[in-house]
């Protein structure tokens, strides 16, 4: 109430609380596993909670889940944060469902990113031999800032971000079993780069890590500040109007060398 007193009424709201632990499951505790939970599924929930409390009485309002391609695929080493993401995936389908039923004018979409270069990956408790790192390709912040912004929007119900997210969640669809083996193999190395991981380094599992990291973690160099996917995504009217025009200019001219022949 006093957050809408001194801004005005909340229009959109964004979940993106997460926490994450960088750990096989074997060495894992049950404290971790509820941490992890309560932070990144829970805090969604309960973001949504207070989001819809203030949007239905008012029927209008958009609610952005932040999401991941490991909404849909999980990968070793991640469990717990791939486990949360899963069950957000699931919260929103019922939800989904539920406002649609209501007839409810308060819409509910999800952002699907990939890999990005943000602090987390210095500040994650992790038991890696090696650094931790976003699997790459890695994409800067700035790529999916400007797709939360386009889905809060746009009405749509997911939008996939980055030509990798695309590719692992379709491909999960079709051959989950090969993708199995496939991470079993190269998931270990690709989460992990050079130089050794600081044991006794700060973490905010339990609590904030102390600091203004800003927005860029320390992959600036390697990470892209575009997607040509997301902005494929975000023109696909236009795209698939280019698409068939192409298609009808092609058949005419296809009529009109084969009138040429006869």
């Amino acid at each position: 109430a006093q957050i809408e007193a001194d801004l005005g009424e909340i229009d959109i709201w964004i979940n993106n609380a997460m926490a994450s632990v960088f750990s096989p499951v074997k060495e894992m505790t049950p404290e971790e596993f509820r941490r992890v939970t309560e932070v990144t599924y829970l805090g969604c929930v309960y973001g949504t909670l207070a989001a819809l409390k203030r949007m239905l009485p008012r029927n209008r309002g958009v609610i952005v889940q932040i999401g991941s391609a490991l909404a849909y695929r999980g990968i070793p080493l991640q469990a717990a944060y791939c486990a949360a993401k899963h069950a957000i995936q699931g919260f929103c389908d019922s939800l989904r469902c539920e406002l649609l039923h209501d007839k409810s004018n308060v819409r509910l979409t999800m952002v699907q990113l990939p890999a990005l270069n943000t602090p987390q990956f210095g500040w994650v408790k992790s038991r890696l031999p090696r650094r931790a790192q976003p699997v790459p390709p890695i994409f800067q912040p700035e790529v999916a800032a400007e797709a939360i912004f386009f889905a809060a929007h746009h009405p749509r119900r997911e939008f996939y971000v980055g030509a990798p997210s695309v590719a692992v969640i379709v491909g999960n669809k079709f051959a989950p079993g090969l993708l199995d083996r496939y991470l079993a193999n190269t998931a270990y190395d690709s989460q992990q780069y050079d130089g050794p991981e600081d044991p006794n380094r700060a973490h905010n599992l339990w609590q904030p890590v102390l600091g203004d990291h800003g927005a860029h973690g320390a992959f600036d160099t390697r990470a892209k500040d575009c997607s040509p996917q997301l902005w494929t995504s975000e023109h696909r009217t236009w795209v698939a109007i280019g698409v068939v025009a192409l298609a009808i200019s092609g058949i005419i001219a296809l009529f009109k060398n084969s009138d040429g022949r006869r």
